[in-house]
């Protein structure tokens, strides 16, 4: 199992962890647990677009923990692109909640 540097994800974790109403993730397992909840609050109980994104992030960041190289490093560039609007999305469940 590899590890993944949450480094790259710190300008995300504060907004995640506000929209999965939870403390910021300090490891890789939490913050994937922390994506799949904000992604249903912000999607299925906000209804905010592109949502969908947040669980896509997950699944690339799961797969990225069982395997190494450069399909690793593949999978985690592609989480970072899943939440590029992360900060919009949250934003605009702050202004609802």
């Amino acid at each position: 199992m590899a590890t993944i540097d949450l480094a790259p994800f710190a300008r995300f974790t504060d907004d995640i962890a506000f929209a999965a109403e939870a403390e910021p993730a300090t490891t890789a397992g939490d913050f994937i647990d922390q994506l799949g909840t904000a992604a249903r609050n912000l999607g299925y109980f906000a209804g905010i677009n592109g949502a969908e994104e947040l669980e896509n992030a997950a699944q690339y960041l799961t797969g990225a923990m069982d395997c190494e190289g450069a399909e690793h490093e593949v999978l985690v560039r592609r989480a970072l692109r899943c939440l590029k609007e992360t900060t919009d999305m949250v934003d605009e469940y702050r202004l609802m909640v």
